[in-house]
């Protein structure tokens, strides 16, 4: 997840591996008890059927697209934004000696963070053993020489909407990366790409997708589940998300 006014609750999920949704599932049972011809007409309509689909939570503010394999794909704007992996920047600014703009290619050529983690969603799901490359955030920092009065980072998504903090503390930990690499292939457009935010230690939605921008800060700026209630300091085990929910 990263991948959530009133109440945000997540919108309701299918069970866990399943590439499909439930009522796709119970589509396609129908068609075959009613004996549907296969033609051309036919075919057309259950690919259309299969092809992912959005699900508006009740508040209107979080979409859910069921996607192959074992992750669920959130969006906060009911889209999939998309950025070439030649038009791609990424700015890192604020409280720093060198505020700076990295190509993909120029992530790539600072020594690479590789890590095998687990990937948490604070609604219960994971993934185990996710393989992940990329640039440590703390690499980031020193390269652009972060101040010592720069205590936090905001995280921009080029989604134009979701943001992301932590101190520089937490982003300092050596499994906390920019990755552009997952599952030993370049991170897709549904999973973040070509750049996201991976925070190992912490639950999905503190790993922002589709970043776009770091900003180096010396006041905290909660991001975009913290102004819905969700914990700012999501530690896997440690965070219920929200800060109203029962433990």
């Amino acid at each position: 997840m990263s991948e959530h006014s009133g109440d945000a609750t997540p919108p309701e999920e299918p069970e866990a591996g399943s590439p499909i949704g439930r009522r796709i599932v119970l589509a396609m049972a129908g068609l075959g008890a009613a004996g549907i011809v296969w033609g051309a007409k036919a075919q057309s309509g259950l690919e259309r059927m299969l092809r992912p689909i959005t699900l508006r939570d009740p508040t209107g503010l979080s979409n859910f697209v069921p996607s192959a394999g074992r992750f669920r794909i959130y969006s906060v704007t009911g889209g999939l934004p998309h950025e070439s992996a030649i038009a791609y920047r990424l700015r890192v600014h604020g409280l720093v000696d060198r505020p700076t703009t990295f190509t993909l290619d120029d992530l790539r050529r600072l020594p690479p963070t590789a890590l095998a983690k687990d990937f948490q969603c604070v609604t219960g799901w994971r993934v185990p053993d996710v393989h992940w490359k990329g640039v440590a955030l703390s690499r980031l920092l020193d390269e652009v020489g972060a101040k010592p009065e720069g205590r936090f980072l905001t995280f921009y998504s080029f989604d134009g909407t979701y943001t992301e903090s932590l101190t520089v503390e937490q982003a300092r930990r050596p499994d906390v990366i920019a990755a552009y690499e997952m599952i030993g292939k370049t991170v897709t457009r549904e999973h973040g790409g070509p750049v996201r935010l991976y925070v190992a230690p912490m639950y999905g939605y503190k790993s922002l997708k589709w970043l776009q921008r770091i900003e180096v800060t010396d006041t905290l700026q909660a991001g975009f589940w913290e102004g819905q209630g969700y914990d700012v300091d999501g530690w896997v085990g440690r965070s219920n998300g929200r800060s109203d929910e029962p433990t």
